[in-house]
């Protein structure tokens, strides 16, 4: 199995519901769940590896209160190097509908200033070479996005495969956000992409042909994938060919976090070699596993309490 690791946003997820309808101001309402939970693309999807018993560096920052230190503590030794800021822990409060969907409050606090020299400060490129990175949270870590090209050279330099999952920005997908991330594009080996992202990023309504246009612009045998909810994923790959897979149907309980841990499936089933088909059908597996049960699971081995060992 190749070397596995992530990047970018982890913080603590306050999730609360189902809340339906949305309370009018001034009022209060009960609702009957609430978790508190490691949350953040690159968050969940460490979560999901740990689940499943998958071997993965992280490197990620947290904040200098209870929040930072819970989450350092709940990483345990993947943790030590993590650099502290003097901000407050980002918080994302979750509320659920009855639906499955749900709305997120989140305040800034730490995220913002993950940086590349706080990157290189965890990860070593020496024992990642020739594995496979997942890059994630592009519009929330701004330090470290303004310095993605030295992050891609310094990626390049260790044969390591960076897989870009950037995330929604917090001010739409504007065209400078577009040409930022058809840049990032052009400088990784994977995309994965949910059907709204890769469809405004190409221009294009079908998204297989929006996979197909995006991986035009990144480097040869680069892979793009598509994630499509309840309707399972599709993935274009070195071959040019097509493949998709439908996602079983479940019972959702929720679905926060459900691209991160396809991400973390898929990447999981790449680095051992599968074929495409058979890494998409592990993503959507997995990720149809972790939104319709609780407490949240992703294979036949529970997650660990801690991330020590």
């Amino acid at each position: 199995m190749r070397p596995l690791a992530v990047v970018g946003n982890v913080n603590v997820d306050l999730i609360l519901g189902p809340a339906a309808p949305w309370p009018k101001a001034g009022t209060e309402i009960i609702v009957d769940h609430d978790e508190l939970r490691v949350g953040g693309a690159a968050g969940n999807s460490a979560l999901a590896w740990d689940g499943l018993g998958i071997p993965f560096e992280i490197a990620a920052n947290v904040g200098n209160d209870q929040f930072g230190k819970w989450l350092s503590e709940t990483f345990g030794k993947r943790a030590l190097n993590w650099p502290v800021r003097p901000e407050q822990t980002t918080l994302s409060v979750g509320i659920t509908h009855p639906d499955g969907e749900r709305t997120f409050f989140t305040t800034r606090g730490h995220l913002p200033r993950l940086s590349l020299s706080d990157v290189l400060s965890v990860l070593d490129g020496t024992r990642l070479a020739g594995g496979c990175l997942l890059l994630c949270g592009s519009f929330l870590t701004e330090d470290l996005t303004r310095d993605y090209e030295a992050f891609f050279d310094w990626a390049d330099a260790h044969r390591i495969d960076v897989a870009l999952d950037t995330g929604w920005p917090l001010d739409g997908w504007t065209s400078e956000n577009c040409d930022a991330t058809r840049r990032w594009l052009s400088r990784c080996a994977i995309a994965l992409l949910n059907e709204v992202e890769s469809t405004t990023l190409s221009g294009l309504d079908n998204p297989a042909q929006a996979a197909a246009e995006l991986r035009s612009h990144m480097p040869d045998g680069a892979i793009v994938v598509v994630k499509r909810d309840a309707d399972g994923a599709l993935a274009i790959g070195a071959d040019g060919q097509c493949i998709s897979v439908v996602a079983p149907i479940v019972t959702v309980v929720d679905t926060i976090g459900a691209g991160d841990v396809f991400n973390a499936g898929f990447l999981a089933a790449l680095t051992r070699g599968m074929p495409l088909a058979a890494c998409l059908d592990m993503g959507t597996q997995v990720a149809s596993r972790a939104i319709s049960t609780l407490p949240r699971s992703y294979g036949s081995e529970p997650a660990s309490k801690d991330m020590a060992q």
